[in-house]
């Protein structure tokens, strides 16, 4: 059976929390119900459609619960990562728990689905990146693990792997990073991510 395999990140639901996304201007206006007939018109049952992150707006998981729900109606096998916004994201357990069968999350761990293995993690920024402190060191390095024990759980004789990551591997002019050189090492199909 032939899937095609979409990626969207950055949605930013706000269903359940009065946080609209037109505050950033006017491309976002309605943005989710574009989305939504974009994803209808390209999207069918049997492709999957990956989501690196940035999922929506809501503090807490039963917040969350409308938009993931509102993704699970739509066409299609999700994937999904964690983004740094996907506050609602508590325990893998507890988010799994709500999600409907077309919706798997990745943490720590990988997804098979004919013979194709996802695998991610949110990342982060980057050491040399404008800003990056001494506190971002040590979530930096978690990542870097996160990532490692996400690609080591997906199974090596899949026919491909294809990565999430929510912040982009590479740093600022596409200066090489750790998570370059990881991805390299592991050599990957495709790598997506949002963070845009």
């Amino acid at each position: 059976m032939k899937r095609c395999v979409f990626a969207i990140g950055d949605l930013h639901l706000s269903g359940a929390v009065n946080k609209p996304m037109d505050v950033f201007g006017s491309q976002w206006i309605h943005h989710w119900d574009r989305i939504q007939e974009d994803w209808r018109k390209r999207v069918g049952p049997k492709d999957i459609v990956l989501i690196p992150g940035d999922i929506s707006w809501a503090m807490r998981l039963e917040e969350a619960r409308p938009d993931l729900l509102s993704i699970g109606r739509l066409p299609g096998e999700k994937v999904l990562i964690r983004g740094n916004h996907d506050y609602w994201w508590s325990s893998l357990s507890r988010v799994r728990s709500i999600l409907p069968p077309s919706m798997h999350v990745l943490q720590n761990d990988s997804f098979l689905l004919d013979g194709i293995a996802y695998c991610g993690t949110r990342g982060w920024i980057h050491p040399g990146t404008k800003d990056f402190g001494e506190h971002d060191t040590k979530i930096y390095k978690r990542e870097l693990q996160r990532l490692k024990l996400s690609l080591d759980h997906a199974n090596r004789s899949a026919d491909s792997r294809i990565v999430l990551l929510h912040y982009p591997p590479f740093g600022e002019g596409g200066r090489i990073t750790d998570a370059v050189r990881i991805l390299e090492q592991y050599q990957l199909s495709h790598v997506v991510y949002g963070h845009l």
